[in-house]
C-alpha cells in the first residue's frame, strides 16, 4: 500500500520555531482528537493519548532541568504506555489466534504470533492510520526525520494501544486490533519468517547457510539505523536497513530470496 509520507512523518514539537525559541520549545501538534476518530474510541481521559504520542525526547526536555528528572516523577509517558501495549498487543493476538485456529498447535500459534506483533507489522499498521503525523518529538542530535520516523512509529502505535487499553479496557483495544490487523491473521497459511525461508531456500539446493554482515550502525539510542548484508554463495549480496538488528537481518533476508527466486 502506498503511503503518503506527510501522513507517516513524526511531528517534531521545535518545527516551527523563531531564533529565541529554545530548540526543544513545544508548540501545537496535530488535534489527537482526530487520531482518536481513525481509533473508533472517544476518551474518557484525553490525556492518555496525548501522553501516548509524546515520545521520551520531548518529555525529558520539558522536564525542570535534571538529567533524570523525568524519571524522577514518573515521567516518560511514552514508554510506560508503550510497555503495557506491548502486553495487551500480544494477549489479544494469542486470544485471537487461540479462537481462528481452533485445531493449531503451539508451534504454529507461535509464529503467527511473532509474525503479528513484530514491529514491521506495528509499523505498517501506523502507517495505514497515519499516527506518525502525531507523535510529538524534540529534535535531539539527529536531523534525520525519515530515520526518526521509521524507529517511532512502531513503538508510538504500542504506546497508543496502551492508552486504549488504560481509557476503555482490554474490549477497546482488542476491538481496534481486530479492526487493523484482520487481514493479516486471516492468512491461510503460517507466515514464513523471511530468514528462515533463505535457510531453508539454500539447504534445499545444498547450499552454505546464508550469512549476515553488519556494515554500519548509526544514529541514537532512541533511534538506531543498522545497515546489514545478507549474502548467499552464488549470489550477489544484498543490503537493507532496519531499526534493529533483527529488523535488518530480515529486509535483507527479504530481498535476497526475492532476487535469488527470479
Amino acid at each position: 500500500m502506498a503511503v503518503d509520507s506527510a501522513l507517516v512523518a513524526p511531528f517534531y514539537a521545535d518545527q516551527v520555531m523563531t531564533a529565541a525559541t529554545p530548540k526543544t520549545s513545544p508548540t501545537a501538534a496535530p488535534d489527537p482528537s482526530v487520531l482518536a476518530q481513525k481509533l473508533g474510541h472517544v476518551f474518557a481521559n484525553p490525556r492518555l493519548l496525548e501522553d501516548a504520542l509524546t515520545h521520551p525526547s520531548l518529555a525529558d526536555a520539558k522536564s525542570t532541568g535534571a538529567k533524570n528528572a523525568g524519571r524522577k516523577k514518573g515521567g516518560r509517558p511514552y514508554e510506560r504506555l508503550e510497555f503495557l501495549g506491548d502486553r495487551v498487543l500480544g494477549l489479544a493476538i494469542a486470544e485471537w489466534l487461540y479462537e481462528t485456529f481452533p485445531t493449531a498447535n503451539e508451534g504454529e500459534m507461535a509464529k503467527r504470533h511473532a509474525a503479528l506483533v513484530n514491529r514491521e507489522a506495528l509499523r505498517a499498521v501506523a502507517q495505514e492510520i497515519g499516527l506518525g503525523q502525531f507523535v510529538r518529538l524534540a529534535r535531539g542530535e539527529d536531523a534525520g526525520a525519515a530515520r526518526k520516523n521509521l524507529a517511532t512509529l512502531p513503538d508510538a502505535m504500542e504506546a497508543v494501544i496502551g492508552a486504549l487499553y488504560l481509557d476503555g479496557g482490554f474490549a477497546a483495544a482488542r476491538d481496534f486490533i481486530h479492526r487493523l490487523w484482520q487481514r493479516d491473521i486471516a492468512v491461510s497459511e503460517t507466515p514464513a519468517d523471511p530468514k528462515t525461508a533463505l535457510q531453508e531456500w539454500a539447504q534445499g539446493r545444498g547450499l552454505p547457510l546464508p550469512a549476515y554482515r553488519t556494515i554500519a550502525n548509526s544514529g541514537p539510542a532512541h533511534a538506531p539505523k543498522f545497515l546489514i548484508e545478507a549474502s548467499v554463495k552464488g549470489f550477489a549480496p544484498v543490503q537493507a536497513e532496519g531499526d534493529s538488528k533483527r529488523a535488518a537481518q530480515k529486509a535483507a533476508a527479504a530481498a535476497l530470496l526475492e532476487l535469488v527466486k527470479k
